[in-house]
């Protein structure tokens, strides 16, 4: 076997590993699904599986990773077509974010199950590797626009990020209180708002 045919082999199987144990997880949590049912539905052995992810917890991460990536890939593509200047990006970003948390998926994965299989620490990184990056690009538009308040782009978007990741979990508790969440972070985002000629 050709060592291009033997990494497509290991892409594919690692793809399926990913996409079988995303299914589960989502449905049931990583706690309740164990590594023999991720293996049967993919349609791998045990030692493919290993393989890939020498622990369960190795898979969990990807799985992870894969969610956070495409919720910041949705975040980034609605602010693209919906914003009107930076400043109403920051506010729309709320409200398109808290939205996307509403899905179940979402929540079991990034919001439940991330924080305690990973522990904070690790979750938090892959978080910041993913959003982080989109807040601090929007952060520092709305100040070079005059929009908001000259601060440092990094702390801000850091403070915005924990500010959103609290909402999110507010939002997990009761997704009724979606609106009220993001009225009240729409609120706080204002405080940052430079009036016209400030």
């Amino acid at each position: 076997m050709t060592v291009n045919k033997q990494a497509e082999r290991s892409a594919s199987t690692r793809a399926k590993l990913i996409r079988a144990a995303r299914a589960l997880f989502a449905r049931r949590g990583y706690a309740d699904v164990p590594t023999a049912e991720i293996v049967r539905r993919a349609g791998v052995t045990r030692g493919a599986l290993y393989h890939q992810f020498p622990a369960k917890e190795d898979l969990f991460l990807a799985v992870y990773e894969q969610v956070e990536q495409e919720l910041t890939g949705h975040v980034a593509a609605q602010l693209g077509e919906e914003a009107d200047g930076p400043f109403a990006a920051l506010r729309d970003g709320i409200r398109i974010f808290l939205e996307a948390c509403r899905a179940p998926e979402v929540q079991r994965i990034v919001l439940i199950d991330g924080p305690s299989v990973l522990g904070w620490e690790r979750w938090r990184e892959v978080a910041e590797r993913y959003g982080l990056g989109l807040i601090e690009a929007v952060v520092a538009g709305a100040i070079e626009a005059g929009e908001i308040a000259p601060l440092p782009v990094a702390t801000l978007a850091h403070l915005l990020m924990g500010a959103l990741d609290e909402a999110a979990l507010l939002v997990v508790r009761d997704p009724s209180g979606t609106d009220a969440v993001a009225s009240t972070l729409e609120r706080l985002l204002d405080g940052l708002r430079l009036a016209p000629g400030e």
